[in-house]
């Protein structure tokens, strides 16, 4: 009986301390929430529309590169030269291929990495504890994305 006493009173004890824990941690939540609509910022960004822009002059200079092969792979004749140059092209197609992604990718993850600078920084200033996307709330947050465009326009 006395040890079922003990047992009570340590399990009712842990009870009371992690209840308590767990009023403090709720009452020490953020109290302000900012959020800010990412798509709006990504398409006002001057970065992204000349990244936009580089990725459709590299697409038309695929575009002329392939032309160019097929005008001279047509061009030729013999069935062996016709498959080296075939095969010549297809590996100088898939080089420009990688190498333009490679480029496009880390331009994107530079212009990224900026934002997210611009938008802590920007919350930081603002004394903001927590930034959402817009489109995960459904109701509350200050929206900062107005801000958050003039900055990323401002720069460079």
């Amino acid at each position: 009986m006395n040890n079922k006493m003990k047992f009570l009173a340590v399990g009712l004890a842990a009870f009371v301390i992690g209840f308590g824990v767990n009023n403090y941690a709720i009452s020490d939540m953020p109290s302000k929430i900012a959020v800010v609509d990412v798509q709006k910022v990504i398409n006002s960004s001057p970065q992204v529309a000349a990244l936009k822009t580089e990725r459709q002059t590299k697409a038309k200079e695929v575009v002329s590169f392939l032309e160019k092969a097929r005008k001279d792979v047509a061009a030729t004749t013999d069935a062996k030269k016709k498959q080296a140059l075939e095969e010549k092209y297809t590996k100088e197609l898939k080089e420009k291929q990688v190498k333009i992604e490679k480029d496009y990718t880390s331009k994107l993850t530079a212009i990224d990495s900026k934002i997210t600078s611009i938008i802590a920084t920007e919350a930081k200033a603002r004394n903001f504890d927590i930034v959402l996307a817009k489109g995960a709330v459904l109701y509350g947050g200050t929206d900062i994305t107005d801000a958050i465009s003039k900055a990323v326009k401002s720069s460079k």
